[in-house]
């Protein structure tokens, strides 16, 4: 499977369906069909995976117990945030409009490979979502690389 990554400004048309830029879709594996998994991720982005990546999360939120209030919670939370996608012809999807008004997100977004899956955000929540200083990243990746 390829890896996910940079950076892509688009444009959520009027039907509120998101077109994959080309590096994007060449990523996703020809056996994962054309269903998607569309969930609300963290610090406020959507999160898109393929079916492979997917199932990797599934397997560790299957694996917590019914019988644990806490764990129960997680799994509930988990599996009402998430909804299936299927590209069109064109390599569009839907974004249901419950999740478009979560996210913050209206007609700009911008798209970030982040390895396994892509992060769909609105302009305002991924400015404060991220490191703009190089210098800054570095003593981060420092840090927490060592």
């Amino acid at each position: 499977m390829g890896m996910f990554n940079s950076r892509y400004e688009c444009k959520v048309d009027a039907k509120g369906r998101l077109a994959l830029p080309a590096k994007i879709k060449a990523a996703i594996p020809e056996s994962n069909g054309n269903e998607l998994i569309l969930r609300q991720g963290d610090d406020g982005c959507l999160a898109l995976y393929t079916q492979v990546e997917f199932k990797k999360l599934l397997h560790q939120i299957s694996s917590l117990s019914d019988r644990d209030p806490v764990q129960r919670l997680i799994k509930r939370s988990f599996f009402e945030s998430m909804t299936e996608v299927e590209l069109d012809n064109a390599g569009r999807f839907l974004i249901p409009k419950t999740f478009m008004t979560w996210a913050g997100i209206d007609k700009d977004v911008i798209l970030i490979g982040v390895g396994g899956f892509v992060e769909i955000w609105s302009p305002e929540k991924y400015r404060q979502n991220i490191v703009a200083d190089q210098a800054e990243l570095s003593k981060l990746m420092d840090k927490y690389l060592s």
